[in-house]
């Protein structure tokens, strides 16, 4: 069987000879694997899955460290260790943001001879697109997570009116439910504090309305054309000046999700991972009365998900990628991604577990889940992806915060920001 060291054996020899020689690293013990991972809320599943590998792989041995559960701070973790060449990590996981990032970097080692096509077809495309840098692959998928909309489905029942399809439907209904039930109720709530869920957040309805961050190859920012400029007014005038309370532009996840919660709000958007704790009845006052479906559109375009979730990738400075391949695949097998669906209860990335039994008897919301990752999309594409979110952070909360807030002047400045990183990044 070809290995993954006879195929990039020979593009990898001097780079791995630097990093042993350079930076006075000596290996460790030959069968081990060093993985670094990013927290579960489920402390013990990754040594589970750990032993499960070993079990299945003697003499194979995998040595844990498990970073922060916040992205930023094991990025922070885990882009420091790879600076070093460290022989601390052999396989890590990657937020589906970062690879062109560590690619770019040198950092993670190309994996397209291994996924090829035939195996590519197993996994979500978005997951596979987000893996993917330059025409390589550098990741296998692991796990995803995408932003849906979560609505009161009683609510809508009793004022008979039907699951929003489109943006302004929602606030037409929003108003029309908080107008009669004079209880303080809030039509919509969501992400919108200056942090990466409000670029989520706004990316999915400048996509909705037909709009783009970037142009083709990623050369240019489209933040000033005018189907991102009608997402934005929108936000601003109908979402934050009329159905959600102002209070939203504080919110990140967990204050979003607990005014929902609580009952105050008819509308939320959030990510996969709040469809367990709003129907759990000792964390949630409306568990039985809630709803799921896929994000709404506006009535000239498309509803477009924002995709999270994580990858798998192998150190460009492992000594063992082959024993490393292995740890991957296995962490993105069948059986693996069929334990994370049902111990820790995130989406898998291989598209048939979304019609597994096992899968479907423990979430039966899961079945939804499938058509809302085929529509997710990937936030832009570049090396310089965190320095672009934060010109986006900025415009986006600018933009929405004031009522009067000189659209077309704030999103050409940010686009001038953002064209200079591009330029920064070769225009990848």
């Amino acid at each position: 069987m070809v290995t993954l060291r006879s195929i990039v054996l020979l593009g990898l020899a001097a780079l791995l000879a630097v990093a042993g020689a350079g930076c006075g690293q000596t290996d460790d013990a030959p069968d081990t694997i060093r993985l670094v991972a990013w927290k579960f809320n489920n402390p013990g599943l990754w040594r589970r899955l750990a032993n499960r590998f070993e079990q299945a792989h003697p003499p194979l041995k995998v040595a844990l460290e498990i970073g922060p559960h916040s992205s930023t701070a094991y990025h922070d973790l885990l882009s420091q260790k790879l600076k070093n060449r460290s022989s601390e990590v052999d396989v890590f996981l990657m937020d589906v943001v970062w690879p062109p990032e560590f690619a770019s970097a040198g950092w993670a080692l190309p994996l397209d001879q291994v996924m090829g096509p035939e195996r590519q077809k197993i996994f979500i495309p978005a997951a596979l697109q987000a893996a993917t840098w330059q025409g390589q692959v550098y990741a296998a998928p692991l796990y995803l997570n995408a932003g849906v909309l979560y609505y009161r489905r009683d609510l809508l029942e009793a004022h008979g009116l039907p699951v929003p399809q489109t943006w302004p439907q929602l606030v037409s209904q929003a108003k029309q439910i908080t107008a009669r039930q004079k209880s303080g109720l809030a039509g919509y709530s969501g992400q919108f504090k200056q942090y990466e869920g409000l670029v989520c957040n706004m990316l999915e309805l400048v996509w909705a309305a037909g709009g783009h961050v970037l142009g083709p190859q990623g050369k240019r920012c489209l933040l000033g054309e005018p189907p991102a400029l009608k997402a934005v007014r929108f936000a601003r005038d109908a979402l934050i000046g009329g159905v959600a309370p102002r209070g939203v532009l504080a919110y990140q996840e967990p204050e979003s999700l607990s005014l929902f919660a609580q009952g105050g709000a008819v509308f939320l958007r959030n990510w996969f991972y709040a469809w367990p704790i709003l129907n759990d009845p000792q964390r949630s006052k409306v568990a039985g009365q809630v709803g799921l479906a896929p994000l709404p559109r506006f009535p000239d375009g498309q509803s477009a998900s924002c995709l999270g979730g994580w990858l798998v990738g192998i150190s460009a400075y492992s000594s063992k990628p082959d024993k490393a391949l292995e740890l991957v695949n296995f962490l993105t097998s069948e059986a693996a991604q069929r334990s994370l669906a049902l111990e820790e209860g995130v989406a898998p990335a291989r598209r048939a577990l979304y019609q597994d039994p096992a899968v479907l008897k423990a979430h039966p919301h899961f079945a939804r889940l499938l058509p809302i990752l085929n529509q997710a999309r990937t936030r832009p594409r570049t090396p310089l992806y965190p320095a672009v979110s934060q010109v986006m952070q900025g415009y986006f909360h600018r933009a929405i915060s004031k009522t009067d807030s000189d659209l077309p002047a704030l999103a050409e400045g940010a686009a001038q920001d953002v064209d200079r990183l591009l330029g920064l990044a070769g225009g990848n």
